[in-house]
């Protein structure tokens, strides 16, 4: 069983950054592939990014160049550093874990209770 918790959203203004942290506990948690999803309002949950434990990296078009998605498997904790936001970034933001990491939300195992990230015009 692998525990997640998401921290650092908040409300911001377009052209800001923010990181987003997601702290993982449990057993083999470093192991897992990782990976953010995003929910906006009254929209299906859709991929950001993920990271294998060996450290490739996945973006969606939408945010590569913009995001980047790293992790301390020392610290057992995953990070979504986000630059240049947008109106259209305002989303809850969750973190995910699975045997690997992908986009298809389908494959992770366990998720995070999400954190809100808002960005205003």
């Amino acid at each position: 069983q692998v525990q997640l918790v998401e921290s650092g959203g908040g409300l911001v203004q377009a052209g800001d950054s923010l990181r987003l942290s997601c702290a993982a506990s449990g057993r083999a948690s470093s192991k897992y592939g990782m990976g953010w999803f995003r929910q906006a309002p009254g929209k299906e949950r859709e991929f950001v990014a993920a990271i294998s434990r060996s450290s490739p990296t996945y973006y969606a078009d939408s945010v590569k160049g913009r995001f980047t998605i790293s992790r301390d498997n020392a610290k057992n904790t995953m990070y979504l550093q986000m630059n240049s936001l947008k109106p259209e970034d305002t989303a809850v933001y969750y973190c995910a874990a699975g045997d690997i990491a992908a986009r298809q939300e389908a494959l992770y195992d366990y998720w995070g209770q999400g954190t809100q990230v808002t960005v205003s015009s």
